[in-house]
């Protein structure tokens, strides 16, 4: 029995499900490079720098955007006028085609590790563990309270010229001031519009010469607060309803809200908002790099700056993850090693003294494998080796492969144990050469994962792995369960599953070549007894053979 170890991420297994934590959501602790809080536009252009310098990067997402009330984004070029959950669907798409995770989830608290690490604790009892931390978080607009201006709010009732200025163009615009900062767009919404009036809902701490100013440039002051916005029978603004009664006609309604930074899961590391300049609200303070005043942790978008629309945030947020890169490369430098995030994960998961899993081979191995004449053998992500031991029981000549040492470690003394000859091998699927220039009569990856990558290097070294004849059996969990929305506020989704590799892309790469493979079976089935699941029970499985020349 040998071992050859690589330094690059992974292929990695599971025989079944822990043994502890709840029957339908198992505790899990993940540890990963980077922690990224918030999935808008800055967080994502962060993972995706990060993932490109093959980082492992674990996005956690509540769902929560500021811009959430807005149907279109303006000014972004190149997606003039998109929905933003369509330019956020793909960012997520291309942080996870290198790997990089979303999790839909909330972060409930940060906190510093003994070992400099930070744990973030998550909804539904999970942790994730991360060497840097980067809050993409945003903001909270706090609204003045104006009856019928919140319900409006991104619709009728905006705040950008930038953002919704073209669309309300030449129209009957008013304009709610509720602080000072609130005079800073009314000379652009008056380039906008020659029909503007200014509420100066809470005149305090106004600029009187500006006031003047816009008024000798025919634009009409309301001296009064604002009552409540109203709106016609068709739902659309229609007016401004001032306390002493009198209606300003409108179409459309400009407010600048007070804003707070987003923060408060940071406070466990003893981060701490700052006032605005404008005295409007407050952010994280962040240095040149994004780095706040906690070394290891950074920001980027709204959170940082409240005048970001999504263009710039997107901009800093990869500036940023940029930063943190060499942040962790100067840091590997100086330890004189090449870390892996994916090798980190998993062998934190092998790192107890009880097994992870059942011990047992899988039920849909041994029935598929069973009638086949024993050969040569590859265990992808054999995990505890529960399938290697029992292939090469019966006579299998058998190599086994996993990131974790871990894992290979108790396969070893197992294997010792039971007087098995089993090659192991540590590395990745992802390697330039995972499995050497050999192939095999039988290729098996049991609940395998390994991350993507743009070019589909790991699925097909996977591929070429099988000898001519040779069957190729594919087992992964049915993961229709998972496409169920999350309450994020209960629970945080540990695993994407669209960051890895899964059977339905390997599917179509076996029929996307039918002159080479033959696919025998794709099905969905009920798990067979064998491992222990208490959240997992129905497979999906893949079985084809490779045709001979």
């Amino acid at each position: 029995m040998s071992e050859h170890s690589t330094q690059t991420p992974r292929a990695a297994h599971r025989e079944g499900a822990p043994k502890s934590g709840h029957a339908s959501h198992p505790v899990l602790e993940r540890h990963a490079d980077v922690a990224v809080i918030g999935g808008s536009a800055a967080g994502l252009a962060a993972a995706l720098q990060l993932s490109r310098q093959r980082r492992s990067v674990v996005l956690v997402d509540d769902g929560t955007p500021r811009n959430a009330p807005a149907a279109h984004m303006h000014g972004y070029l190149g997606h003039e006028g998109a929905a933003p959950d369509d330019l956020m669907g793909i960012g997520r798409a291309e942080v996870r085609a290198y790997g990089g995770e979303v999790l839909p989830g909330r972060v409930l608290g940060v906190r510093r590790a003994d070992d400099g690490r930070f744990r973030l604790d998550l909804t539904g009892g999970h942790t994730l563990v991360a060497r840097r931390v980067l809050a993409a978080t945003g903001l909270s607009d706090e609204l003045p309270a104006i009856e019928g201006l919140a319900e409006q709010w991104g619709r009728g009732v905006v705040h950008c010229p930038f953002c919704h200025g073209f669309e309300v163009r030449d129209r009957r615009l008013a304009q709610i001031v509720s602080h000072p900062l609130g005079l800073h767009p009314t000379p652009l919404l008056r380039h906008l519009t020659d029909r503007l009036t200014v509420v100066l809902h809470d005149p305090e701490g106004l600029d009187e010469k500006a006031l003047e100013t816009l008024a000798a440039s025919g634009v009409t002051l309301a001296h009064d607060a604002a009552r409540r916005v109203l709106t016609g029978p068709d739902g659309e603004v229609s007016g401004v309803e001032l306390a002493d009664g009198r209606v300003l006609d409108a179409d459309a309604v400009v407010v600048g809200p007070r804003f707070r930074a987003r923060a408060e899961s940071l406070t466990g590391v003893g981060l701490a908002t700052t006032p605005h300049p404008t005295g409007a609200g407050d952010v994280l303070a962040v240095d040149a790099r994004g780095e706040t005043g906690v070394p290891g942790v950074y920001a980027a978008g709204n959170v940082t700056d409240p005048s970001l629309q999504v263009l710039p945030s997107a901009a800093q947020g990869s500036q940023v993850g940029a930063m943190i890169a060499f942040s962790l490369a100067d840091e590997d430098l100086s330890a004189a090693v090449r870390r892996s995030g994916e090798e980190g994960d998993w062998d934190q998961r092998y790192a107890g003294a009880e097994r992870a899993w059942s011990g047992n081979p899988n039920g849909t191995l041994v029935h598929e494998v069973s009638p086949l004449a024993a050969g040569r053998a590859l265990d992808v992500g054999t995990g505890e080796g529960a399938d290697a031991l029992w292939l090469a029981e019966r006579g299998w000549q058998v190599t086994a492969t996993d990131i974790s040492g871990n894992a290979l470690a108790r396969v070893r003394g197992e294997a010792a144990r039971r007087g098995l000859a089993v090659e192991l091998v540590r590395g990745d699927a992802n390697d330039p050469v995972p499995f050497g220039a050999e192939t095999f009569d039988l290729v098996s990856l049991q609940y395998g994962s390994f991350k993507r990558t743009p070019d589909q290097r790991g699925l097909r070294s996977l591929l070429a792995a099988v000898a001519p004849g040779g069957t190729l059996l594919v087992v992964h969990h049915d993961l229709t369960p998972l496409q169920a929305p999350v309450d994020v506020a209960a629970e945080t989704r540990m695993y994407d599953p669209e960051a890895f590799v899964g059977v339905d892309e390997i599917a179509a790469a076996l029929a996307a070549d039918p002159a080479t493979w033959q696919v025998e079976t794709h099905e969905t089935r009920d798990r067979p007894a064998g491992a222990a699941s208490t959240h997992h029970v129905r497979d999906v499985v893949l079985r084809a053979t490779r045709r001979t020349p």
